[in-house]
């Protein structure tokens, strides 16, 4: 059995908590109300898990909690709160807690909450021990990968930390500047996960009228001569698959509200309807913009992004993988030939190594389309430099390609900042693997991230 540890002053909801979590007869309980006695507790024995009351006299939740993350103490915390601390409990889950709860807490909730919680914990403990290094060979899946071509390092890890979340039923939030694939990595999830048996569904929420968004993505229920006919929406279209919502910085945050709820317990309701209904769907969402940033306060709620973080992968650009031109650019031949009546056998060495000097703003689709514009522009059968776009020619040999061709001047400060939280994304939250690595405090960590927003 696994055991939990129930913290909270309040002796009628440990006691509640401890005979209910009992009577599933999966759980051991121990409870503390005296939050003083917590780390006496945590030293002397492991635990499984948390629930963690965040208003206590003595010491609070969240002096507890950062007590536990400054000692290692990694164990995974859900919050118990009052609807009035919310605001408190999404600062608790910046800290590296799993979630919240607001008391009284519905029981099915809770149980699935502590299901995600140590899910989400026995999953990226093995992300943590996969190797430095992984190879192609590595990973189960790899034909559901097949469509992202690379030897590097970076991008191969990233895609085993993928293929071990799409084992599991959680969400994922997925990061990366336009055009670095994140679809593509979307896709490859769905491919190696349990729901390929269902629909992918992709939701572009930068293409929606927001007014009109809620009925498509929930559905709604309208009026017809005395009767009521329902209307699928994009959620009923991807059950038992995948729903792939990219760009969700353009959601309006009455729909970031009930995304939430959604992500939390898995219910919603259509549109003109107060039918609660319950979706059998993997979400997987994305974003190209770091929606921690100053620029999203009061746009985008932190409540969600916390949420969301909990289980993220940042794809690198294109300009930190250049090794892949390569790979990439004869990727990009082979499906370029189904749409050119002509016969491309390859590109010349020079090619490839003026292109590799270009900066690629865009990205992967970016270079689809030089790719596909070159073979276009050839005379012969091998590719050369004359065949390049002439507006890349002219942008590569006119300007110090060293630097990225998107790089614009930026305070220090931001800089730095951007990069820590780029930097605890690729470890998936760990402040203090992401501290270690950095080779900084974990002062100077929470530091920099408040100044990334």
């Amino acid at each position: 059995m696994q055991k939990i540890l129930i913290v909270d002053d309040d002796v009628a909801v440990t006691n509640y908590l401890m005979v209910f979590l009992m009577q599933t007869e999966r759980f051991e309980t121990a409870v503390a109300n005296d939050s003083r006695e917590v780390k006496g507790m945590l030293q002397s024995e492991p635990y499984d898990l948390v629930l963690l009351d965040m208003d206590m006299p003595n010491m609070s939740g969240m002096d507890i909690l950062r007590q536990m993350r400054a000692e290692g103490i990694k164990t995974p915390v859900i919050i118990l709160t009052g609807v009035s601390d919310v605001d408190l409990a999404v600062r608790a889950m910046k800290l590296g807690a799993f979630d919240y709860l607001t008391k009284p807490v519905d029981e099915e909730h809770l149980l699935e909450t502590i299901d995600g919680a140590l899910e989400h914990h026995a999953l990226h403990d093995s992300i943590k021990k996969l190797p430095p290094e992984v190879r192609r060979d590595d990973l189960t899946h790899r034909d559901a990968f097949e469509h992202i071509p690379t030897r590097d390092s970076t991008l191969l890890r990233l895609c085993a930390q993928a293929e071990r979340l799409a084992d599991s039923e959680l969400s994922i939030f997925i990061w990366g500047e336009r055009g670095t694939g994140k679809e593509m990595l979307a896709r490859a999830i769905h491919n190696a996960s349990p729901a390929r048996r269902g629909a992918f569904v992709l939701v572009d929420a930068s293409a929606q009228d927001p007014e009109q968004f809620p009925a498509a993505f929930f559905g709604q229920e309208r009026l017809f001569s005395g009767e009521h006919e329902a209307q699928p929406g994009f959620l009923e279209e991807a059950e038992g698959g995948t729903i792939y919502l990219c760009e969700i910085e353009h959601l309006t945050l009455p729909m970031q509200v009930r995304l939430r709820r959604i992500l939390q317990s898995g219910e919603y309701y259509r549109e003109n309807s107060t039918t609660i209904h319950k979706a059998n769907v993997r979400f997987i969402v994305s974003s190209s913009h770091d929606l921690a940033r100053d620029e999203y306060k009061g746009r985008f709620s932190h409540d969600l992004l916390y949420h969301l973080m909990v289980n993220s992968l940042s794809v690198p650009p294109l300009r930190e993988r250049i090794d892949d031109l390569p790979l990439l650019v004869e990727f990009f031949r082979k499906k370029g030939l189904k749409k050119i009546a002509k016969q491309i056998d390859g590109f010349s060495d020079e090619y490839l190594e003026l292109l590799s000097r270009y900066g690629f703003p865009d990205n992967i689709q970016e270079l689809r389309n030089i790719v596909e514009a070159s073979m276009v522009n050839a005379d012969e059968a091998i590719v050369g430099v004359d065949a390049l776009p002439p507006y890349i020619r002219q942008k590569i040999l006119s300007r110090d390609v060293s630097l990225d061709a998107g790089f614009r001047p930026r305070p220090l400060s931001q800089v730095q900042a951007d990069y820590v939280a780029q930097a605890l994304r690729y470890f998936a939250g760990d402040r203090e693997q992401t501290a270690r690595e950095l080779g900084i405090s974990l002062g100077e960590l929470e530091r920099l991230l408040g100044a990334a927003g």
